[in-house]
């Protein structure tokens, strides 16, 4: 296989580049060597997990290794085939497109080994997102979700408490505080507006791909545009280029979409009187909640012994029974037994597994070439939203930027 050429798909990672181990380095015949690209304050936390496994005097103990750029390095490790770590932490998005390239080994082994690690014991949108042609190639970790918080203080200023009283805002809700709010105040702001656009193509039954290809001039998308633009006509959403995220944290929106781990942050914020509900919808009887997840994966290897992949399974049967430490990361584990457990009940994301309606409505989209699909979006949405670029127009480019970049991955593929 071309592993290299067969996936152009570089992308950044999800947290902000702080921290660079040495990858590349000789692996240890009795070492697990995990990389994960856990470079923000969630690395502090998998890194207890690690340390208080090794605690129980493994025959294999793991070594956690967090790097910036992990994406760049796992190709080049799988290129020249050298310096393979033994296990990884991967986003599920990236799970099509490995399996696609020859590059990840099945759970097969693994699953044998403990039979605990099974779809019963963990979120079904997190352990069917690493599942291929029938066969599971990833044990998942978490489901990290897009969420949107809401300010106490400042529902009860506007007299708008009851939207929440079903737990889904909608776009008209919305709209009825035009003209309402006192000067520096908003409804609601643009963070990670691209997961919100997504989550609204699938309220409305819509989808990013149609027969293998992208499929985003469409009229779901156009709905979702059109309905934020009008929020944003309206003087209702943050300004573009200030920093909303901020804006909610000091106290000066109602609504901030943000992501089940940016709880951490906001807890820190004193005085802060907040809470946390769905993404806002069209209508309550559809919401959905844009996730993704970080999955433990097997890169192919002539290296990894039998042994290594059997002290890699009890590492993993450990993090199911004891991943209650990641949930202070803001994550929403997929251990079935954590966040069943009354622990898991103390963290705000918890409310995202608290019934089978929350659980369902989180969505792991599983498009082979999701991460140009979210990059197009991102590049035109705010042109869009305020009105420096029509829909018309922002649409086809949305389009035409995904095509390129899988016409230009595909063309590196065959050369």
């Amino acid at each position: 296989m071309k592993v290299l050429k067969k996936i152009a798909m570089v992308a950044a990672t999800t947290f902000a580049a702080t921290l660079l181990v040495g990858c590349g380095q000789k692996t240890n015949p009795k070492e697990i060597t995990f990389w994960n690209p856990l470079t923000g304050d969630d690395g502090a936390y998998m890194n207890n997990i690690v340390k208080e496994y090794n605690k129980t005097n493994p025959e294999y103990p793991v070594k956690a290794v967090v790097t910036s750029d992990m994406y760049t390095k796992i190709y080049t490790a799988m290129n020249s085939k050298k310096g393979i770590p033994d296990l990884t932490l991967i986003h599920a998005d990236r799970v099509p497109a490995f399996v696609d390239s020859g590059m990840l080994k099945p759970m097969t082994s693994i699953l044998d080994q403990q039979k605990n690690i099974k779809s019963d014991n963990y979120l079904p949108q997190a352990w069917n997102a690493g599942q291929i042609d029938g066969t599971q190639y990833t044990v998942p970790l978490d489901i990290h979700a897009n969420a949107m918080y809401y300010n106490k203080d400042l529902l009860k200023k506007y007299g708008c408490e009851s939207f929440l009283d079903d737990n889904v805002v909608t776009f008209d809700e919305m709209m009825s505080l035009a003209g309402k709010l006192d000067k520096g105040d908003y409804v609601l702001n643009n963070s990670l507006i691209s997961w919100v656009i997504l989550g609204e193509i699938v309220n409305q039954g819509g989808d990013i791909e149609k027969d293998g290809k992208p499929n985003l001039n469409t009229t779901e998308m156009r709905n979702a545009f059109e309905a934020i633009k009008d929020l944003a006509s309206a003087g209702l959403m943050t300004p573009n280029g200030e920093d909303g995220y901020l804006m909610f944290q000091s106290g000066n929106v109602l609504f901030s979409t943000d992501g089940t781990w940016t709880s951490t942050a906001h807890d820190a914020v004193d005085g802060l009187n907040y809470g946390v509900t769905n993404i806002y919808s069209f209508s309550p009887d559809k919401f959905t909640n844009r996730a993704s997840s970080h999955m433990f994966a097997l890169l192919k290897s002539d290296e990894r012994t039998k042994g290594k992949e059997k002290g890699i399974g009890k590492f993993l049967e450990y993090v199911r029974k004891n991943s209650i430490e990641w949930a202070k990361a803001g994550q929403i584990v997929a251990s079935k037994e954590v966040v069943e457990s009354d622990d898991f009940k103390d963290y705000k994301q918890s409310f995202f597994t608290s019934t089978p309606e929350e659980v369902e409505s989180l969505h792991i989209f599983t498009y082979k070439y999701y991460s140009y699909v979210e990059e197009a979006i991102n590049t035109y949405a705010m042109d869009i939203i305020y009105g420096d670029k029509s829909i018309d127009e922002g649409l086809k480019d949305i389009q035409k930027f995904a095509e390129d970049k899988i016409a230009e991955n595909e063309k590196g593929t065959e050369e």
